[in-house]
């Protein structure tokens, strides 16, 4: 899989006052690397976004993949929705201030540090929250505890959207 040695997650709070002109930027800068910005509350921490890349790039090394480019494909499957629509009302960005989930393949140091220059680098908000997450997602304290935990249960989740083709 091209980018699976260099995929790297990090949390970022920023300040957008223009999601079009934040997403233009990021393009931008970019170049052959892909940059997915998420809404980090309604990401489980690193191993959920990890977790949604791989199925991300293992949809598109073996032609399931739903969205056109790697990184809404992140964005998807991150969310364990098939439509884009409800992908980005979940993890999309917002205007106003914002805690970033940024999920980079195949970028070099260089693509980082510009992000870090953009926004502040802060892990702290890939911690999960577990209410919030509940809340997103529309999780039952049952089907928490039925999968082990909410971050199974998410994981669980993201994994069922491969055999729902």
């Amino acid at each position: 899989m091209k980018g699976l040695e260099k995929i790297q997650i990090m949390g970022f709070r920023a300040h957008i006052d223009n999601v079009g002109s934040t997403l233009s930027w990021i393009d931008e800068i970019s170049g052959d690397c892909t940059i997915q910005l998420m809404n980090a509350p309604a990401v489980a921490g690193k191993k959920h976004a990890l977790h949604a890349t791989l199925h991300a790039l293992n949809a598109f090394q073996e032609g399931y993949n739903i969205a056109h480019n790697l990184g809404m494909e992140i964005c998807l499957r991150t969310s364990a929705q098939r439509q884009i629509s409800k992908a980005i009302n979940i993890l999309g960005l917002k205007e106003g201030s914002m805690e970033i989930c940024a999920v980079v393949v195949g970028c070099d140091d260089s693509i980082i540090k510009k992000m870090e220059e953009f926004f502040k680098r802060d892990d702290d908000v890939l911690i999960p929250e577990e209410n919030t997450l509940k809340q997103i997602y529309g999780l039952s304290d049952l089907e928490i505890k039925s999968a082990g935990g909410l971050i199974s249960l998410i994981l669980e989740k993201t994994t069922l959207l491969i055999i729902d083709k």
